[in-house]
């Protein structure tokens, strides 16, 4: 299975490709919106993580555009500061088209076990966090 990272911090987006690989999942990766939209069309993932807060185009334009193109791609929105670190950001990700939220930091084991979730399309553990 193929995942893209679409993240504009350099350390979390390796460090996300190196949770994943070593999940036995093949990533390739995407530094802001517009590249990920390119990396998108031409890799065709199974499942694209996209953080929210990005220069040039931000992860919930990007995630719409996503879900315009390919109504059935399995999205997850990360966020961990900024504006959109807030329930209400999280669940705007959420109506633009994201199946899941996943708030920064958190560790492989929760974003493996997200993955799969999102992926077998099994979210009944999925859910905002009450309070951030």
């Amino acid at each position: 299975m193929k995942i893209l990272v679409i993240d504009d911090n350099p350390a979390f987006r390796y460090s996300l490709a190196g949770a994943l690989g070593k999940g036995g999942y093949q990533v390739v990766m995407a530094d802001y919106g517009e590249h990920g939209l390119a990396i998108f069309r031409k890799e065709n993932p199974d499942l694209v993580i996209c953080d929210l807060i990005m220069p040039r185009r931000n992860g919930v334009d990007t995630i719409q555009q996503i879900r315009r193109e390919s109504p059935a791609m399995k999205i997850i929105a990360i966020s961990g500061s900024g504006v959109m670190m807030n329930v209400d950001g999280l669940a705007t990700a959420l109506e633009s088209g994201a199946d899941d939220v996943i708030v920064k930091p958190f560790d492989s084991a929760d974003l493996l076990n997200r993955v799969l979730q999102v992926l077998s399309g099994d979210l009944s553990g999925s859910q905002l966090p009450s309070a951030i």
